[in-house]
């Protein structure tokens, strides 16, 4: 059961890849706009999500970063196609830069975003602080993280919190919402 679920959400691929970006794509479109409200994303702003599956949290972003930037990374060649796709012209126009990667070897230079954030996301990670620590070394000094989870993510609230901290951020705190939540971090230098 495990592999199928992660075939269709965590690594999504093939059939149930596609499937799962059509429920993703549903699920995480209101838990996306939170978090990003919570992120304070302004128009200037360069954005990284992680793991940003079939593009809808990617696709909001475009609408609020009008003079800044937005990428992403997904593991899933699945995902990046949905989501190349439904963000087609903001990529074409190089607003947005979605790339095939893993969290543990982001491919964009130390202090290249103001904020970064990722949903349903870091439950699949291999190693969730190391993950974490990449994250930090491509956010600038004084720059935010945000990572939302759904109820149905099967990420406990318990640990999140300790674990931005492990990875180096500061004045981390854990915000709680009917059927979700969002952990905050700052990076301080």
């Amino acid at each position: 059961m495990r592999s199928i679920l992660l075939r269709a959400f965590g690594r999504p691929q093939g059939l149930l890849g596609r499937l799962g970006g059509v429920i993703m794509a549903r699920t995480n479109a209101d838990c996306g706009a939170w978090v990003t409200d919570l992120l304070e994303v302004e128009p200037d702003d360069r954005v990284l999500e992680v793991g940003f599956g079939p593009g809808v949290v990617i696709q909001r972003l475009s609408s609020l970063v009008l003079a800044g930037s937005i990428a992403g990374i997904d593991a899933s060649p699945e995902m990046v196609g949905q989501a190349r796709a439904r963000n087609a012209t903001a990529v074409r126009d190089g607003r947005i830069d979605l790339r095939l990667g893993s969290v543990e070897h982001l491919p964009f230079d130390d202090g290249s975003f103001d904020k970064a954030l990722a949903i349903n996301s870091m439950q699949v990670w291999p190693d969730a602080v190391a993950g974490l620590r990449e994250i930090r070394r491509v956010v600038k000094p004084g720059g935010k993280v945000a990572l939302g989870f759904t109820s149905h993510s099967g990420q406990p609230r318990e640990g999140v919190v300790e674990k931005l901290e492990a990875a180096g951020f500061t004045a981390a705190r854990l915000v709680d919402a009917e059927e979700r939540f969002c952990a905050l971090a700052t990076k301080t230098s």
